[in-house]
């Protein structure tokens, strides 16, 4: 069970909030009526989730870069977090073979700026730090990944978040043992939900498709992945910021992932968004496989969530046909011009509620 009344009043420090999950992250914890102070670039898409539901006017919303510690600890100084949620990252493989160094710099290095920050910040009491499934040396072998499994991504993106890791872990070693601030990380599969506009992501390109009515192209429908609603992840990592605020032992590294019957293929995944779609327009979108030759990307990955579940009775709420029924019914009513902030609110209270 998870109660959001917790983080009434609280102070709370989300980095990476203008992007799609951190956007619903914000929106949830404006419900909860936290005290919310963001600190990211620019939204990252155009158009955004984040301007769409008009949050700057709702948070301390701050425009800077986790590259830059100076500013971050002004940031810090002035907003006294009592907690903090590191989100903000280069999250797309493709991009990380583009620009890696930008990728390793955001991704590692602005960990460690953060990592500062909440070291010389004792009004912090919990951090999260956000990671990806990506994470693990990926055997593509057919069980998940558990907490304790080897560490080394593949590829740019992927590599960088497993040094994140290691960084969270020496700075818990090094620098927090002896001090009231707990640490954890938190690594996420594939997340998917209303006002995800980014390029390179399955769940965006199949609704920039529909809306052109154009044929949906999958580079590669073979892959599998664990898929997940994006309240999934955003509900977990403040439910463990809450346990380990009152109580240290919660503090360490957890997977967050759907269960098995929703590690889909890509293919299977665009053919169910297909049907919704449809069901729900009465357009008769399709998908064509056009492989495309592109960079390394794994073919299998899930994860072994039985550390969460054992630790905190928790349970994935929405499996993956429910959320892709919540992902249509955001984008057909951003299309129609209605009001999907409310969309946004209804689907957040029927996601909490599924809990009770």
């Amino acid at each position: 069970m998870f109660d959001i009344s917790f983080y009434d009043n609280k102070n709370v420090l989300i980095t990476g909030h203008t992007g799609f999950k951190g956007s619903w992250m914000c929106k949830l914890l404006v419900m909860a009526g936290a005290k919310v102070t963001g600190y990211a670039l620019k939204p990252p898409t155009e158009p955004a989730l984040f301007d769409i539901c008009h949050l700057s006017e709702q948070i301390n919303s701050i425009e800077g870069d986790v590259r830059d510690l100076v500013h971050m600890k002004e940031v810090f100084a002035q907003a006294q977090p009592e907690i903090v949620i590191h989100m903000a990252a280069q999250p797309i493989v493709r991009e990380s073979y583009k620009n890696p160094i930008y990728t390793y710099e955001t991704n590692v290095m602005g960990t460690v700026n953060v990592l500062e920050c909440v070291r010389l910040t004792p009004s912090v009491k919990s951090f999260v730090n956000v990671t990806t499934d990506k994470v693990y040396l990926n055997k593509e072998w057919m069980w998940g990944y558990r907490e304790d499994e080897e560490l080394n991504g593949f590829d740019p993106y992927s590599n960088s978040k497993s040094c994140s890791e290691l960084v969270t872990s020496c700075y818990s070693n090094s620098f927090f043992q002896d001090m009231d601030v707990a640490i954890s990380t938190a690594r996420a599969g594939n997340v998917i939900g209303g006002g995800d506009f980014a390029s390179d992501r399955i769940i965006p390109d199949c609704i920039r498709a529909a809306m052109k009515k154009e044929d949906i192209i999958v580079r590669n429908p073979f892959s599998t992945r664990p898929y997940e609603h994006v309240l999934e992840p955003v509900v977990a990592y403040l439910m463990i910021a809450k346990a380990q605020y009152e109580d240290k032992k919660f503090a360490g590294s957890y997977n967050v992932g759907p269960d098995d019957a929703d590690c889909w293929t890509t293919g299977n995944l665009v053919t169910l968004f297909c049907d919704k779609w449809n069901e729900i327009t009465g357009d008769s979108l399709k998908w064509i496989n056009q492989y495309d030759g592109g960079p390394h990307e794994a073919n299998f990955l899930k994860l072994d969530c039985s550390k969460l579940k054992a630790t905190f009775d928790w349970r994935p709420r929405w499996n993956v046909e429910t959320a892709m029924e919540r992902i249509v019914e955001w984008s057909v009513k951003y299309i129609a011009g209605e009001d999907v902030a409310e969309c946004m609110e209804k689907q957040i209270e029927e996601f909490i509620d599924a809990d009770t």
